[in-house]
């Protein structure tokens, strides 16, 4: 009876092994297309008083969503699966886009890994690049002098 809760063990770490690419292939994949056009792009810089920045430095920059009638900028984004399954691999792209005209002032791109653990309780891995989270308003945002 032993025998065959090993054998499905061992049939199921084979079949994960050999389906799919690899972890490290994928991270080497995320750094690739993280080197094509990850990271910030800032089409248009915008001059603001300094009352719209917080203590911190920051603009408050609603999502789509959750946009005022008052607002003149919001934020945008989607998470496209470029492999889905385990291991995965995804791309983010945040966008700070002017209501008026619609038009992208700026956009955050980044790449990740998550998955393709051996299964068990833990929490999976994952890989992003760029690896910190960009402050993408404070690149198009500069306060008025």
């Amino acid at each position: 009876m032993k025998t065959l809760p090993m054998i499905l063990l061992v049939l199921s770490f084979v079949t994960a092994c050999i389906s799919g690419p690899s972890k490290g292939q994928l991270d080497d994949e995320v750094r690739r297309l993280c080197a094509m056009d990850g990271g910030i792009k800032v089409y248009e810089t915008v001059k603001l008083p300094a009352e719209r920045f917080d203590k911190y430095g920051n603009v408050d920059i609603r999502s789509k969503g959750y946009t005022k009638q008052s607002d003149e900028y919001y934020l945008d984004g989607e998470t496209i699966f470029l492999i889905r399954g385990n291991p995965r691999l995804l791309r983010f792209n945040s966008k700070i886009i002017r209501v008026i005209d619609g038009k992208v002032m700026g956009e955050f791109i980044q790449y990740a890994r998550s998955g393709g653990d051996l299964p068990g309780p833990w929490h999976e891995s994952s890989f992003d690049c760029p690896p910190l989270p960009s402050k993408l308003s404070s690149s198009i945002f500069q306060k008025e002098k």
